[in-house]
């Protein structure tokens, strides 16, 4: 199952933001774009199940804005997500339709789109190819692992650093894999010591790596942030700040 036990039992809150980027299909998919034509380098934003929602396109406008960056948020699922409704998912029938979406759409074939989308990316902006990065919330952040492992060489194909928040189903052996520089931003619902094994793995020789955990809940940075409430929208700002910086040296 491609979410957490802390996805599924979290509901999500909603934001009033109006995205500031533009839309175009970019390798079969409806991608929102953000940033300028003329950047020289780019990053696939990958969602969480609930989909393109605006706590996440804000989050691609931050990215955008302060790596200087080219950001695409491609949607994978082809117009389905997680509806609000089927969280906490604590019946039969919630549960069948979070399972469905997580077979149909939301698993590892995401990598190969993901993949696709790179491959699109050194046609139409090839100035960007040897400076392209993969960022995922929650189920999004497992396919920017996914996609950073084994295989992850050559023009057109290659992440040059990825990233992820409140990462879905994580699993240390990922992290020996990883081909590039990686930050995990962990929330307190994912398991303590998975993350600190993958730290332990990211401090490693040949290793380049920055693991941290926040004391909030799992979702800040997408679907489940409420950019109304200080605290969160502090958490949120802070946890796109961290990603950014680390992008803006690495990538």
């Amino acid at each position: 199952m491609a979410t957490s036990e802390a996805c599924a039992r979290i509901p999500p809150v909603s934001s009033d933001y109006k995205p500031i980027g533009r839309y175009d299909t970019v390798a079969g998919f409806k991608t929102y774009i953000t940033g300028s034509e003329d950047a020289k380098r780019a990053i696939i934003d990958v969602y969480d199940v609930f989909g393109v929602t605006p706590q996440t396109l804000q989050g691609a406008d931050r990215l955008a804005a302060q790596t200087n960056s080219l950001v695409l948020v491609p949607d994978f699922f082809r117009g389905r997500a997680a509806q609000h409704d089927w969280f906490p998912a604590d019946t039969p029938e919630k549960r069948e339709a979070l399972t469905r979406l997580v077979n149909e759409v939301a698993n590892n074939g995401v990598v190969n789109d993901a993949i696709a989308v790179r491959a699109e990316i050194a046609r139409r902006w090839p100035a960007v190819d040897d400076h392209v990065g993969i960022f995922g919330l929650c189920f999004g952040g497992k396919i920017a692992v996914l996609a950073t492992g084994e295989g992850n060489v050559g023009p057109g194909r290659k992440f040059n650093v990825s990233g992820a928040a409140h990462p879905g189903r994580l699993d240390a052996k990922d992290a020996e894999v990883l081909t590039v520089p990686h930050i995990c931003l962990a929330s307190k619902d994912e398991p303590a010591d998975v993350v600190a094994h993958i730290k332990e793995i990211l401090s490693k020789p040949g290793k380049v790596g920055h693991v941290e955990t926040y004391d909030t809940f799992h979702g800040w940075m997408g679907a489940r942030a409420d950019l109304n409430v200080e605290a969160q929208r502090n958490e949120y700002a802070r946890g796109y700040d961290q990603v950014a910086e680390f992008f803006n040296k690495y990538l």
